[in-house]
């Protein structure tokens, strides 16, 4: 029995099937943990939904912020934009069904010491405040009113949390920071739209990791920082290799640190 946990699939659904084939994946005795990114700039984006869908209790899945553009998208919050991949799922009959289902998704899961979330944690964040804080952002995402919530994010999001923020102006912060962030001032503020290597971050702008930070006894699973690659360790493992680049798919086995690894087996774009 093992618990796996995966980088960003993105669509990259025959990658997705071989890696599986490759750690033996048997559930219901194997469980599986993705770390966001499902869907988006690679082509098979409807096929990793479906599966995710079917397969059940053995699954754990966290929203990243492709998930969450899909999802304003389908709304008509937001446009597509050159290189998104999404019509294959926009266009399908159980649309709604899948739609649902993602929306339903958290933004962070924990399990003993493990948290595992798509982007960053932000420094003054314990492990319970962000589990509460992630509660927050989900029932705004899930409540009848999302749209007010993809407004804020696409508009103008704060980028340093801060407790007195109210409102979608708080559940925006939320999201901004467990989607996006990947560097952050010593204050707190995220550095936002920066993907590069960390060697390569402007000046000020620290690994989110890398900060002194009141979530440090958790073991955290992340991705979304594909020039990163693969990081393990003790504190935080960065799991996102770049497979809609034409890299590789990460699996990480949360027992024992076993690392298997499938080269991009999709059509996708070349980094």
């Amino acid at each position: 029995m093992g618990t796996w946990a995966v980088g960003d699939i993105q669509g990259c659904f025959r990658t997705f099937e071989r890696l599986l084939h490759r750690i033996e994946f048997n559930p219901p005795e194997d469980r599986l943990w993705i770390a966001g990114d499902l869907v988006n700039r690679g082509p098979l984006s409807l096929q990793v939904l479906r599966w995710m869908r079917d397969a059940g209790d053995c699954v754990r899945v966290v929203l990243g912020n492709h998930d969450v553009k899909l999802l304003a998208v389908a709304e008509g919050t937001w446009h597509a934009g050159k290189g998104d991949t999404l019509d294959d799922v926009l266009d399908a009959k159980d649309c709604d069904e899948l739609l649902d289902w993602l929306r339903k998704r958290p933004f962070v899961h924990a399990e003993g010491d493990w948290l595992m979330v798509h982007a960053g944690l932000p420094p003054s964040w314990s492990a319970h405040e962000a589990v509460a804080l992630a509660d927050e952002a989900s029932a705004a995402l899930q409540g009848r009113d999302a749209r007010k919530l993809f407004a804020a994010l696409h508009d103008d999001p704060p980028l340093q949390w801060d407790e007195s923020l109210t409102g979608w102006k708080r559940a925006a912060a939320i999201v901004t920071a467990l989607t996006r962030m990947r560097t952050s001032t010593a204050e707190g503020v995220a550095c936002e739209g920066f993907s590069g290597s960390p060697e390569d971050a402007p000046e000020g702008c620290i690994p989110w990791f890398d900060l002194p930070r009141r979530s440090h006894g958790s073991r955290v699973l992340f991705g979304h920082w594909a020039s990163l690659g693969l990081m393990v360790r003790e504190d935080v493992v960065g799991l996102d290799t770049g497979c809609v680049w034409g890299r590789s798919l990460t699996a990480y086995r949360l027992e024992d640190g076993r690392i298997e690894q499938e080269a991009c087996a999709d059509d996708v774009k070349r980094k």
